[in-house]
């Protein structure tokens, strides 16, 4: 087990033999050939739940033990993962990796033994480790497993954005009455207030989902929106890629609903619900809830009760159910902006953003959001 064992992500995206070694995997045991014990090594560094200082922790175990009569140099391997389990995710940012697999790490000196992965790991998500001995043709069972996060970071990039902004900052321009809670998000104060983001490149379909807080019934406006795009910073009502999310509140039609609108280029290629397919829900401002919207020729929102939770409205509408063709048109700003909240406010035309609303967690790209992304989140909370 000499082999030097490496999965990035995008490797780990072609399949799990994309992972092998060369060399015959090991069944776990705990003992050699011979019958001789080998003790798993103890977890040192960091400590579980840790924050990282970097996206290359050193991981450090206290040496296990095997009698000589084992065979052979007791040597480590090291497994690192954004799950739990140990298997191979299936989505993930460029650049950064989600698994990886050292082994034949020779055992330190001074009762320790280290592995530092040379690629950088994905930020703000939470990743579990664990190490083991082998030694001839046997291995130690897995110490047992810890975790640690990798550092809390935002970035625009061309076809992906992510903005934590749970610690004070962001990668976005905040405009207007802003303030940032700390370990919860940026909160709009005002149905004039914002956060904008210019992609660093147009995206023609993808994803734009966040966590909010602070949404209540019977909010102080009829079509208040959630988050937006369009293509300027002019005001968002007179784009022909008009795009808002709104939670409704008084005089909503119907109050309280869950709603949105979508121009695909021209005001005939308007995608929004009908009265009857607006969700009345009551939500409670202490909750985090989900949203995401994506969009191409068509948009679908999605609200759920946190990440993963139970739905609370999914619609869709493309262009074939408002009596256009497929293809007809897509959703192409150019250039794109997004907005938490909406920057009509200012304009006195319609109701601006929701006010009272905190952000977390926001993703923007051309793909779903990977999967783990921000899972170091949930540790600070």
């Amino acid at each position: 087990m000499r082999a030097f064992r490496l999965c990035i992500a995008a490797a780990c995206a072609a399949g799990l033999a994309a992972c092998s070694s060369s060399s015959a995997p090991l069944s776990p045991n705990s003992t050699s050939p011979g019958g001789v014990a080998i003790a798993p090594p103890t977890p040192d560094t960091p400590a579980d739940g840790a924050a990282a200082g970097s996206y290359r922790p050193a991981l450090v175990v206290k040496n296990g033990t095997a009698a000589a009569a084992a065979g052979g140099p007791r040597l480590y391997e090291f497994q690192v993962s954004d799950r739990s389990d140990f298997a191979v995710s299936s989505s993930h940012l460029s650049g950064f990796a989600i698994v990886a697999n050292r082994s034949g790490i020779p055992e330190g000196a001074g009762g320790t033994t280290s592995y530092t992965p040379d690629f950088d790991l994905q930020p703000t998500t939470r990743f579990y480790w664990r190490a083991r001995i082998v030694q001839g043709a046997g291995a130690s069972d897995w110490a047992p497993t810890r975790s640690f996060t990798t550092p809390i970071a935002g970035f625009n990039r061309p076809g992906e954005l992510y903005d934590p902004l749970v610690y004070g900052s962001t990668v976005g321009t905040p405009v207007g009455a802003t303030s940032f809670v700390a370990g919860k998000g940026i909160r709009l104060n005002d149905g004039n207030a914002y956060v904008r983001y210019q992609l660093a490149q147009p995206i023609n379909g993808g994803e734009f989902s966040m966590e909010i807080e602070g949404l209540h019934p019977n909010g102080p406006g009829s079509k208040l929106k959630v988050f937006s795009m369009s293509d300027g910073t002019g005001d968002v009502y007179r784009s022909n890629y008009l795009l808002v999310a709104q939670y409704r509140g008084l005089q909503g039609n119907p109050d309280n609903s869950i709603a949105f609108k979508a121009l695909l280029g021209d005001p005939a290629y308007k995608l929004e619900p009908d009265f009857g397919d607006r969700g009345v829900r009551a939500l409670d401002p202490s909750r985090g809830y989900f949203w995401k919207g994506t969009w191409g020729n068509f948009f679908r929102l999605q609200v759920n009760d946190g990440i993963g939770g139970p739905s609370l409205y999914d619609l869709r509408i493309g262009l074939s159910d408002i009596g256009f063709a497929a293809n007809a048109a897509t959703y192409n700003p150019t250039p794109h902006f997004a907005y938490l909240g909406a920057n009509n406010g200012p304009f006195g035309e319609e109701d601006g953003s929701f006010p009272g609303a905190i952000y977390r967690n926001v993703w923007i790209g051309a793909g779903p959001r990977p999967a783990s992304l921000g899972s170091a989140l949930e540790v600070i909370r």
